[in-house]
């Protein structure tokens, strides 16, 4: 059910310096301290706070943080932050199988859950030195052009880094052995970049 605004509700201005990918955009804003009522358990002290465009482009949210003494600037200012936990955790799933059927009992999701995530961690950072080298290829579509690579991209980038690295490293080592042509065996360390 959606309700009209109180004509008697005070809105407040900010500006947020980070707000899904724009800088410095200007967002209104209410708050009130609030008790989270609850009859089978024990009732949560805490704030809510409205936000809401002054040009109209997003709906108006409502957020609520269970700590009342965070103030409703922060809260207005931690909520974009969100977004990239949730996309962490979904693209933990896709890619990494966390949360995947294989392990449902509580001990088993307790140990590799930490040890996905670290791994997305590790992926993460090992990508960041790649792209400061500019060693990074963000794959394109005819339908999805992007500037900056997803994780999808930053596994299959950290993978060909990996399987570059000589397997052996007493063996002799050289450019003139290549049974595979270089072009054949750069389409297919592309293809099982991204498959795996």
């Amino acid at each position: 059910m959606i309700r009209r605004e109180a004509v008697n509700t005070v809105w407040s201005s900010t500006r947020i310096q980070h707000w899904y990918g724009e800088t410095g955009r200007e967002v209104e804003w209410c708050s009130r301290e609030a008790l989270w009522y609850h009859s089978a358990r024990k009732s949560v002290d805490g704030r809510w706070v409205m936000v809401r465009d002054p040009l109209g482009r997003f709906q108006t949210q409502g957020l609520f943080c269970t700590d009342a003494e965070i103030s409703a600037l922060d809260i207005v200012n931690w909520f974009p932050m969100r977004w990239q936990v949730e996309v962490t955790f979904e693209e933990s799933r896709a890619h990494l199988g966390v949360e995947t059927g294989r392990g449902w009992a509580a001990l088993t999701i307790a140990r590799t859950t930490p040890l996905l995530l670290g791994l997305f961690s590790v992926v993460t950072l090992r990508e960041q030195r790649l792209w400061s080298r500019g060693d990074v290829e963000v794959r394109t579509s005819a339908w999805y052009s992007k500037t900056l690579p997803t994780f999808s991209d930053a596994l299959a980038t950290v993978r060909r880094a990996i399987w570059r690295q000589p397997t052996f490293t007493v063996s002799r080592w050289s450019r003139d052995t290549v049974k595979v042509p270089r072009q054949v065996f750069e389409r297919m360390s592309d293809a099982l970049c991204y498959a795996a």
